[in-house]
């Protein structure tokens, strides 16, 4: 296994990881930023009522992104496991 083999593999995963928590982050900042907003605007500063709101969030879009993530994931193991003859030979 070269050098190019292995910076392959490593870009394909920083991808993947990407694509897959970029629907969740992006939701629990939006969420986090509006609670957050309505925190300041009512002058209310309690910890845990950014929590409850951010948690129902990334649970619904767990629920809906969930089977296309896993997915996802399973794809590129896939393809990382059919390339391991192949990067065998190579060594």
């Amino acid at each position: 296994m070269n050098d190019a083999a292995v910076l392959q593999i490593a870009r394909t995963a920083l991808e993947v990881a990407t694509l897959v928590a970029g629907p969740v982050l992006a939701v629990a900042l939006l969420v986090g930023l509006v609670v957050a907003l309505a925190q300041t605007l009512t002058q209310i500063q309690e910890a845990t009522l950014s929590f409850v709101p951010k948690l129902a969030a990334i649970a619904l879009v767990l629920l809906f992104t969930g089977h296309w993530m896993l997915q996802e994931l399973t794809t590129m193991t896939t393809q990382l496991y059919s390339q391991i003859p192949h990067l065998v030979q190579t060594l």
